[in-house]
């Protein structure tokens, strides 16, 4: 029995070894991710498998193309009118990203409007497999459709963090496990290129901790000199830290809470297959905020939802707005809320990332079993009061198809290579590990001060600001009447509400502010200025033609 088999039974996996590729970094680093590299490296990422491949199609419909996806998927199409009818998202987006979300996904719009939630469309990579283990795996690991590499990008990141792990832990600067997977097996993901896993797979800290402390065997201190000697020390070197980790997620959860006002949901009450009524994913992540609220110092957990292999039954017959898909959305988006406000009245909020991943897309064209079939490109969420929020990426052109499924225009690895840079602060060695080097130079722009659409909507308007030309091609020009000696600070944003840029605080002469604002280096839409004056705030739109 090899090392892969005897770790299965522990819910663990080991790795083999892989070369690594280097890339020059250094030139790439951006003030976010200069600042994130100097923090006190507090910042936690949550990562959420929607397990079995989530139609991407129906969680987000194009609703500037309804009239394909309509016909292309009539039996499962969510319906454009009535009492259960599509919720746009927002409507300050262009046309080619206008989108439609599910009418159980009001969580998700509630976090999209306070500007901590994202949407990042046809996230893929080249030659996408629609294999569930493989494609899973490809994600986990951090290759293309032709990798295969023993180790997983999370592992690799965390092995070159925390050196000499797991030998010099746990200590007094790193007491905790640097990863935790709920789930009773363990996948690639926290892998490294040799040795144990970066973390520890458990189902729950109470449960972990008893199993732990039920074997009640003395560990050999000698060890054969073979194959089956290096193996049984490796698994009693593991066992070691397990008991170690484990009695410190006891302390941790038992001193930590969860926020007495908060209720995770547990139950989709509409119609739907009963096996589908329990959302699976709360209790994971209200372990979490207890666990982060008790002071632990993990900085990936990794959680799970499954169901989302939606070849039948997707939705009921008789309302294509119900049914397992419905249930499935309406449990990942009201147990992230619930999870976030739960951070939020204990101010952890801002600590935390999460984001969604799932092996594949559905196909466009749905089958007559009232379901969808393996797929390709499908869209990523974040979710986060320390994100931007927004759209990225157009909605997938329903008229120009891969062999009948979406085409991807955004690679997984950039997603991930944002995350490491900028939300992490990865160092150089840390980033040419995870073998993103070719991603960090043009990553996506995902985290920093957000407007939300809320406070454009409710802006205090006491000041009256305009700008002109409008539309405009080099330069605006912004004017405020202000009190004397005002102090004003603009900030430019998209209509979705990432900032682009925030110019310095000036104080205003009289009481009329005037500021010329280059435009040249944005690309042509619309956007917003805003204005901060003595703590008040005015919006005015313009176009970038």
């Amino acid at each position: 029995m090899n090392r892969r088999h005897f770790i299965k039974n522990l819910g663990l996996a080991a790795s083999v070894p892989v070369l690594l590729n280097g890339f020059p970094l250094r030139a790439f680093a951006s003030p976010l991710a200069q600042w994130a590299a100097l923090s006190n490296s507090d910042k936690v990422l949550v990562f959420v498998q929607l397990h079995g491949g989530n139609d991407g199609l129906n969680t987000f419909v194009p609703l500037n193309q309804y009239s394909e996806y309509y016909n292309l998927r009539a039996n499962i199409a969510l319906p454009y009118t009535g009492n259960r009818k599509l919720i746009t998202l927002d409507t300050r987006l262009p046309d080619a990203q206008q989108i439609g979300i599910h009418p159980d996904m009001l969580a998700f719009k509630q976090m999209y409007d306070e500007g901590s939630a994202t949407v990042i469309q046809n996230v893929g990579y080249e030659n996408i497999n629609m294999s569930h283990f493989r494609g899973r795996d490809i994600y986990l690991m951090g290759g293309n459709y032709n990798d295969h590499f023993g180790s997983g990008w999370m592992g690799r990141f965390l092995e070159d963090e925390y050196t000499g792990y797991p030998a010099n832990y746990p200590n007094t600067d790193m007491p905790d496990p640097p990863a935790i997977e709920f789930n009773n097996n363990a996948t690639l993901a926290l892998h490294r290129e040799n040795g144990i896993p970066a973390g520890l797979c458990i189902s729950n800290p109470d449960g972990f901790y008893n199993l732990v402390n039920s074997v009640g065997v003395n560990a050999p201190t000698e060890f054969p000199n073979n194959f089956y000697g290096d193996e049984l020390k490796y698994l009693m070197e593991f066992e070691k830290k397990t008991g170690q980790f484990a009695e410190r997620l006891q302390t941790v959860y038992n001193a930590g809470t969860n926020a007495k006002s908060i209720t995770y949901p547990t139950t989709y009450t509409l119609n739907a297959p009963p096996q589908y009524s329990f959302n699976a994913l709360s209790g994971q992540l209200k372990i979490i905020a207890r666990l982060l609220s008790g002071g632990i110092k993990t900085r990936i957990f990794l959680v799970r939802i499954g169901g989302f292999d939606t070849h039948a039954s997707q939705v009921e017959t008789y309302d294509t707005s119900m049914g397992r898909h419905a249930a499935l959305l309406y449990h990942l988006t009201t147990a992230m809320k619930a999870f976030y406000d739960d951070l939020k009245l204990q101010g952890l909020d801002k600590r935390v990332a999460a984001m969604t991943y799932s092996e594949f897309g559905r196909r466009v064209e749905s089958n007559y079993g009232y379901g969808s079939d393996h797929g390709k490109a499908a869209p990523v969420m974040l979710f986060g009061t320390g994100l931007k929020g927004g759209v990225i990426g157009e909605n997938p052109d329903l008229k120009n198809l891969d062999n009948g499924n979406l085409r991807y225009t955004n690679d997984y690895r950039k997603v991930y290579a944002s995350v490491l840079t900028d939300w992490f602060g990865a160092s150089e060695s840390a980033l040419v590990a995870s073998k993103f080097g070719d991603h960090i130079a043009n990553r996506f722009d995902l985290f920093g001060p957000a407007v939300s659409r809320n406070d454009l909507q409710q802006s205090q308007n006491a000041n009256q600001i305009s700008c002109y030309p409008n539309p405009a091609t080099q330069n605006i020009t912004v004017e405020i009447e202000t009190e004397y000696s005002a102090k004003v600070q603009l900030a430019i944003y998209s209509i979705a509400g990432a900032e682009i840029f925030t110019l310095p605080a000036e104080l205003s002469v009289g009481n009329l502010y005037q500021k010329q604002i280059d435009i040249q280096h944005i690309t042509p839409g619309n956007y917003i200025c805003k204005a901060s004056i003595n703590n008040k705030t005015s919006v005015v739109k313009f176009a970038k033609m």
